[in-house]
């Protein structure tokens, strides 16, 4: 047992350990900020972004590196996630992207605003933050489709995914999409995605900013999903 002596020394010795290994610490945390922030690509748009993000208070709703709300999606790796389309489609005007789903505020940005808030989420995704946050575990593509396109285009993983569900993992506004190359045919499909409202006056779907390249990887997608079981 120790002595009163030996208990105060070694109390005191502890203390300035702990305390120096807290101070290197917090010293190589902040050498290794600018590094692992990217700070040299901090762009004037990329302030801008960050002013903007603060001065519509959108971490009242959302959370951002940690920090912020839990009302409305972490926006963290948005960018890489739903990609600056689906971005710029959101802030454009969110009651078109989710009709009578979302209650976020439309803040009627200017291109400009948009274009600056994109930029800023796009800095953020480039952070190394050491694994946060977590990846999401997605369920597993049906084993009764074979899709014979070789893999999901990029657009559909970014903006489709949000609303509709194929191979039981996306959402649930709108109607699932497996097999749906068994109902509708090329051709219906590329006048839809290219304007749902000219098909189907009064539809929920919006009008999505798509170019004539993704427009014609989703109908060849969309097209092979089939009801093919796998042998």
């Amino acid at each position: 047992m120790l002595s009163k002596k030996a208990a105060r020394a070694f109390f005191l010795v502890g203390t300035a350990v702990c305390s120096l290994a807290f101070v290197g610490l917090t010293v190589d945390t902040f050498n290794r900020i600018p590094a692992q922030t990217h700070a040299a690509q901090i762009t004037p748009a990329v302030a801008r972004g960050k002013d903007l993000w603060d001065h519509s208070n959108c971490m009242g709703c959302h959370t951002l590196l940690g920090e912020g709300g839990y009302y409305a999606p972490e926006l963290t790796r948005v960018y890489r996630r739903r990609g600056p389309d689906f971005i710029r489609a959101m802030l454009r005007n969110p009651e078109a992207m989710y009709p009578g789903q979302r209650r976020m505020q439309n803040y009627h940005f200017t291109e400009a605003q948009i274009d600056d808030l994109v930029a800023f989420l796009r800095w953020i995704d480039g952070m190394d933050l050491n694994g946060f946050p977590a990846r999401p575990t997605l369920a597993s593509a049906s084993p009764e489709v074979t899709a014979t396109a070789s893999a999901r285009p990029q657009v559909f993983n970014q903006i489709c995914v949000a609303c509709h569900a194929i191979g039981g993992s996306g959402g649930a506004v709108g109607p699932a999409l497996d097999r749906v190359g068994d109902r509708l045919q090329p051709d219906y499909l590329d006048r839809w995605l290219r304007n749902p409202s000219a098909v189907k006056p009064g539809t929920a779907m919006p009008r999505l900013p798509l170019t004539d390249a993704q427009v014609s990887e989703l109908v060849t997608f969309l097209s092979h999903q089939r009801s093919e079981v796998r042998p």
